[in-house]
């Protein structure tokens, strides 16, 4: 099973969970998080991405993650494409022996994708209009708390 997928399809966020890896004998925590589009002011969410550098640099932050907490498993997967408003656009989900791990782990894969993953977002207005979409003040200041730059992990 692949750690970091980037699908241009439709995600399905109980899937993902209900397939996650995890052990019996030493799992003990599976924290997840499925984000979606939000339809605030916008009909469409447009995201771009670089085949293969996405790629690697998620996994470099999975790897990052697995340094600082003792991970079982982590996995990613990111849509790509244009979306709608409701629609899965990201599922993270972390596996340890730990829940206070896996939320940590979880939270930080997330912090990064929001603000540094090489993602290009567009938003289409109500009007039609297509605008590109910079990461916000408060992703950055939360992702400056794990001791990290806004580019690597």
């Amino acid at each position: 099973m692949s750690r970091v997928t980037i699908l241009s399809t439709p995600l399905d966020p109980s899937h993902l969970l209900a397939a996650f890896p995890r052990n019996a004998d030493d799992t003990g925590a599976v924290a997840s998080f499925c984000g979606y589009v939000r339809g605030q002011g916008i009909s469409a969410l447009a995201l771009e991405h670089y085949p293969g550098m996405t790629e690697a640099s998620i996994e470099r932050t999975i790897d990052s993650a697995a340094r600082r907490w003792p991970l079982q498993h982590a996995q990613v997967v990111h849509r790509v494409g244009e979306l709608l408003p409701g629609d899965p656009i990201v599922w993270v989900g972390v596996a340890s022996s730990h829940r206070s791990a896996a939320f940590s782990a979880c939270e930080f894969i997330m912090d990064y994708l929001k603000v540094s993953a090489p993602l290009w977002k567009r938003e289409r207005d109500m009007a039609g209009q297509w605008h590109w979409v910079e990461a916000r003040d408060r992703d950055r200041q939360r992702a400056r708390r794990w001791g990290v730059s806004e580019r690597q992990p």
